[in-house]
């Protein structure tokens, strides 16, 4: 079973990948201008740094810091 660091460990490069890969798909299909998908490739990033901040302040880290 996929246990809790195994999980966020894989979904922070998913999430980085995933902002250029939205990006490439409305590139592909035409239906988005450059100034839409231009700020998708940085969403990917950001996602994954928020995540890894959330991780760090609010989830397993904080209460391991907190309750010793």
């Amino acid at each position: 079973m996929l246990e809790r660091p195994d999980a966020v460990l894989t979904l922070i490069p998913l999430l980085a990948v995933s902002g250029l890969l939205a990006r490439t798909l409305i590139a592909m299909t035409g239906f988005g201008t450059g100034l839409l998908a231009a700020p998708l490739a940085i969403a990917g990033y950001l996602a994954a740094l928020a995540l890894v901040f959330m991780e760090l302040l609010a989830w397993p880290v904080a209460a391991r810091i907190g309750g010793s």
